[in-house]
């Protein structure tokens, strides 16, 4: 294979952006926040492509940054190829005003879930445990080179994915895309990450939310957990309608989500206080 076929090669102007998009996803978790999580990083990220490729054109690149100042969360390690991704698409909606820009949001919310898995099971759970050990056998023998590999065998492997997964996003972006667009399925694949974007929220929000009722009453000797008869009724049902409470109140209502973080939180334990929750 030719250097101009590898799939890691780029032409000298999209090397300087993808390279940039690169060296500042570094920051991937310095923002880190819990009303949009690690959207300001990624945001940071793309604006290279989106003054590279809006920069005649005001309107269209702020409605660029607004698209990716939205909810994003991933493993830092592997968040670059959907920046290549992603900066590829930004690419073709550039030259064609009929695209469909929400294909954009859809494939991030659709592969930040399935990023996470594969990468915090590699890089959290086994590449950090393995330099751990590796370095903490050479230190306790007092050895300098303990923290040194622990450093190396990390982060060797953390920076390499760091720096080649948006070339390699944005190359398969460039084929990808030409391939789907003459095959005329991209409606199609959009309506796909959609679905699998709202099954992630769907999965996320069934895992990471907990709400329970303690009530036990006894009668006649029977016991009854009113949170067990919930349960067989429809489990989940508690933590699904608390989660539907909330994206009512942010779509209907307005409300912003840093005071339905602080109104979840005061709410929270006052209940508690009396013995709700």
């Amino acid at each position: 294979m030719t250097k101009k076929n590898s799939i890691l090669h780029l032409e000298p102007e999209d090397k300087k952006m993808v390279n940039s998009i690169a060296w500042r996803m570094m920051v991937g978790s310095s923002s880190y926040q819990y009303e949009k999580m690690q959207a300001l990083s990624f945001l940071y990220a793309m604006t290279p492509a989106i003054k590279r490729y809006y920069k005649d054109d005001k309107e269209r690149r702020i409605a660029a940054y607004k698209r990716h100042w939205e909810l994003w969360n991933t493993t830092p390690q592997v968040a670059g190829i959907v920046a290549g991704l992603a900066a590829s698409m930004e690419r073709e909606a550039a030259k064609n005003p009929d695209y469909d820009v929400s294909s954009i949001h859809a494939l991030k919310v659709s592969l930040m879930g399935p990023l996470a898995g594969i990468g915090d099971s590699f890089f959290w759970g086994s590449l950090k445990i393995i330099a751990t050990g590796i370095g903490v056998s050479f230190a306790l023998q007092g050895n300098i080179l303990g923290p040194i590999l622990y450093f190396l065998v990390y982060n060797i492997p953390a920076s390499l994915a760091r720096h080649l997964l948006p070339i390699l996003g944005f190359n398969l972006g460039n084929s990808f895309m030409e391939k789907m667009n003459k095959a005329g399925i991209m409606p199609f694949l959009t309506k796909c990450c959609n679905i699998i974007g709202i099954m992630m929220i769907g999965a996320m929000a069934c895992s990471m939310v907990t709400l329970k009722i303690p009530f036990v009453y006894e009668i006649q000797g029977a016991t009854i957990n009113v949170q067990e008869i919930i349960d067989s009724i429809l489990p989940n049902a508690l933590p699904m309608g608390l989660t539907l409470l909330c994206f009512w109140m942010l779509r209907k209502k307005n409300v912003s989500p840093t005071i339905l973080i602080v109104l979840l939180i005061v709410v929270s334990i006052a209940l508690h206080a009396v013995g709700i929750l």
